[in-house]
């Protein structure tokens, strides 16, 4: 079956734009090294009819589909399952769609821009910016390898979020191939639709589950003419959240960006980038990264200033700049924790997200109970405060204690997990389900909503191809 499966393929797409066996094999592996699995092909196609025809293929032989784009997902959701897990179907196929990149129109009185799934985002935003628009969503570690297509897959997030919304607030319209093969057209660039249920919000942050999103309408912004950023020092984490709320009540919708930054992650960043450095005489425990914009050009750094000025108790010291250099080098500290981290060695990742208001009270919770429980754990704890999605990962400092530290993945995971839902959070707040947190979701949603999710999923993939084994 899988010889003429794949013949069948290949009469779609064309000789040059299928992979098998080893050829294939980087395909088949994440980007983090967790997961590696195995399929018969991947296939390139061209364009959305090009999709339905594989989609169709696929269903005729019982193959299971796995939508795949710049394959930058972390929870194991753009690759094939491993042999082993194979429960229900023995085939899978991989339909990568990065050749898909065409921009289809571009709106800018209407502020839209219509693109296919395997678009970069770093061309995206490009696009967007030479007709004097903005696309704010920015991943910058990937921003140059991640699609569209998984941007949408997932609802990522970033540090835009306080201000632009998730993925899933800058897109208007989609283009969907079901799992039966047929093409949804949802390519509307209407802001006011009031027709009955909006389905394009069951595609994104679908993992490919429900069918592979081939292009979208993408909300634009006007380009920002002035800036400034700060760089921080705060007492603590309760500081931080108190000094967002003061700077939101201050400079309103002007807040860009709003990131807290724990000492050992400075301390990886300066010990394993080494054009970075230290931004204060001294260091601090704490440290938080935020930036103002407006389309005006108005001088913003003097609001930053007055802002922090006034508030009072909780910082210890502050920068302030609207030097784009300058700038840059703050961010990157922030930029860098996360390959700084991977240099140092494996730790055990958490993306959660709680209400703002209880951002403090998570950090606090989880840190003690973590070092109750494991005597000299490292916390490396970062991210987007502005809309409560913390990056909490622990490890052990030293190589020889950190192995038998990892075995413990799941009670460590438990303890903050447990903590998150007691604080009314998500255990997944950008990253997504994938392979990762598929079984662990069960633990904490409710027995309605996985029922009403399951019911979803056999409603629009009665056969279980899409996918399989993310998510539900």
């Amino acid at each position: 079956m899988s010889t003429s499966l794949i013949d069948a393929l290949r009469h779609v797409v064309g000789p040059d734009n299928i992979l098998t066996g080893l050829f294939a094999a980087p395909y088949y592996k994440d980007k983090r090294g967790n997961y590696s699995g195995t399929a018969i092909a991947v296939v390139f196609p061209l364009d959305t009819q090009q999709v339905s025809a594989l989609v169709l293929l696929c269903a005729s032989h019982r193959a299971a589909i796995v939508p795949q784009g710049g394959n930058t997902s972390l929870c194991g959701a753009s690759v094939p399952l491993a042999a082993i897990d194979h429960k229900v179907h023995k085939h899978q196929v991989v339909i990568n769609l990065s050749r898909m990149k065409s921009i289809r129109s571009f709106d800018a009185v209407n502020y839209t821009m219509t693109v296919e799934a395997g678009c970069t985002l770093a061309h995206v935003r490009e696009i967007a910016a030479q007709h004097n628009r903005l696309f704010p969503l920015s991943l910058t570690a990937i921003d140059s390898s991640c699609e569209i297509g998984g941007n949408l897959s997932t609802n990522a997030g970033g540090i835009g979020v306080l201000r632009y919304g998730n993925t899933r607030d800058l897109v208007l319209g989609l283009e969907v191939v079901l799992p039966d093969g047929r093409i949804w057209n949802g390519l509307r660039s209407l802001r006011k639709d009031n027709t009955g249920y909006d389905l394009k919000h069951l595609f994104i942050g679908a993992e490919g589950t429900l069918g592979i999103i081939t292009a979208a309408v993408l909300k634009l912004y006007p380009v920002p003419l002035s800036q400034a950023t700060a760089c921080v020092a705060v007492r603590d984490p309760a500081s931080a959240v108190a000094l967002l709320a003061h700077l939101r009540a201050t400079c309103g919708d002007r807040i860009n960006a709003f990131e807290i930054i724990a000492r050992p992650c400075m301390d990886l960043v300066l010990r394993h980038f080494p054009d970075t450095q230290e931004p204060f005489a001294q260091p601090h425990q704490w440290m938080v990264i935020t930036e103002l914009s407006d389309v005006l050009e108005v001088p913003l750094d003097q609001a930053l200033n007055h802002a922090l000025n006034s508030f009072g108790e909780g910082i210890t010291e502050y920068l302030v700049t609207d030097n784009k250099i300058q700038a840059a080098s703050w961010w990157n500290l922030r930029k860098y924790i996360s390959d700084a981290q991977k240099l140092d060695g494996i730790s055990i990742k958490h993306d959660i997200s709680v209400p703002i208001s209880n951002v403090a009270e998570f950090i606090e919770q989880a840190d003690a109970a973590l070092r109750r429980e494991f005597p000299g754990v490292r916390i490396v704890a970062f991210g987007h405060i502005g809309d409560g999605n913390i990056h909490y990962n622990a490890s052990m400092r030293e190589p020889i204690q950190n192995a038998p530290f990892l075995g413990h993945s799941k009670k460590v995971n438990r303890i903050v997990y447990d903590i998150v839902a007691k604080l009314d959070g998500s255990i997944s707040a950008e990253h997504g389900l994938g392979q990762l947190k598929r079984e662990e979701i069960r633990h904490y949603k409710s027995a309605l909503e996985l029922e009403l999710m399951r019911n979803i999923k056999h409603t629009l993939d009665p056969l279980g191809l899409m996918n399989p084994g993310k998510v539900i």
